[in-house]
């Protein structure tokens, strides 16, 4: 699919609404989707992310538009199979959204052979109700603490283009998306987006699907030169605050998802009659 970088994809406030041919929009999978590190205290479950950027832009002069999200945080890929893909069918939408398999492939043992087998069977399930389907493949891992996960996320990947072109799927490349590769981009935890981060990734769903939008590339201060002592304070509190509880939690596994429910269960509307956001949706 051409890239809508290639034919002007940035689009002023003032301008003409773009057409688009979806009015339901629902979201599936874990952290990720849920908005993890992009808080946003007005949002349906405190935080905002990607996929509430995505439909803002989708419900920009669509009066009919509705989202949902049933994404919840700490899900393996089977849990999202098992109770969000049922849910996301009755809700009849025209376009969905599915990243799964993270949090499997950090795991010891995930096998991005059959994780992908397992999210090909979805995959199917979802695009046989003529929705357009958007997978997502994960990050270039090099340049952070999963480092280690590379090669399975690669591999993991190269599958997901499979299922993709299997059922006329469209990929969201997040392995492409250079960009990550700036610490900005991640939260102080380093497993989840910061707010830029997701801002970045909702500018390239929307080119994905070909859809202009009104998001602009943002160009932070770069960050100050931090001496050998303050780069290890960093990761000694990171460590503490966030790798061992983490570390802890899988031990007695455990999910913080554990006891969720989804943001935004049910589709409802992304602006107001007056064109203000909406608080729920």
């Amino acid at each position: 699919m051409e890239s809508v970088s290639d034919v002007n994809s940035l689009v002023k406030p003032g301008d003409p609404v773009q057409t688009h041919p979806w009015s339901r929009y629902v979201a599936l999978g874990d952290s990720f989707t849920e908005g993890i590190g992009d808080p946003e205290p007005q949002n349906p479950g405190g935080f905002r992310g990607w996929a509430d950027r995505v439909a803002e832009e989708l419900g920009r002069g669509h009066e009919d538009f509705a989202y949902a999200n049933l994404a919840i945080r700490g899900r393996l890929l089977q849990q999202i199979v098992d109770e969000q893909v049922g849910p996301c069918l009755e809700l009849q939408p025209d376009l969905v959204s599915i990243s799964a398999g993270g949090n499997d492939l950090i795991r010891p043992g995930g096998d991005p052979d059959l994780l992908a087998e397992k999210l090909d069977g979805a995959v199917q399930e979802l695009a046989s109700s003529g929705a357009t389907v958007v997978l997502f493949n994960g990050p270039d891992t090099a340049s952070s603490v999963l480092g280690r996960i590379r090669g399975k996320v690669a591999i993991y990947n190269e599958n997901l283009r499979t299922v993709a072109a299997r059922h006329d799927a469209i990929i969201a490349d997040m392995w492409s998306l250079r960009q990550l590769a700036d610490p900005r981009m991640w939260d102080e935890d380093r497993l989840h987006f910061s707010p830029l981060g997701h801002h970045t990734i909702a500018m390239m769903v929307l080119e994905a699907l070909n859809v202009q939008h009104t998001l602009e590339p943002l160009a932070p201060k770069p960050l100050p030169v931090r001496t050998w002592r303050e780069a290890r304070s960093s990761d000694l509190v990171w460590a503490r605050e966030y790798f061992v509880p983490w570390v802890i939690r899988r031990l007695r596994h455990r999910s913080s998802g554990d006891g969720i429910t989804p943001k935004r269960p049910t589709p409802g509307p992304v602006f107001g009659p007056n064109g203000t956001m909406l608080p729920r949706g």
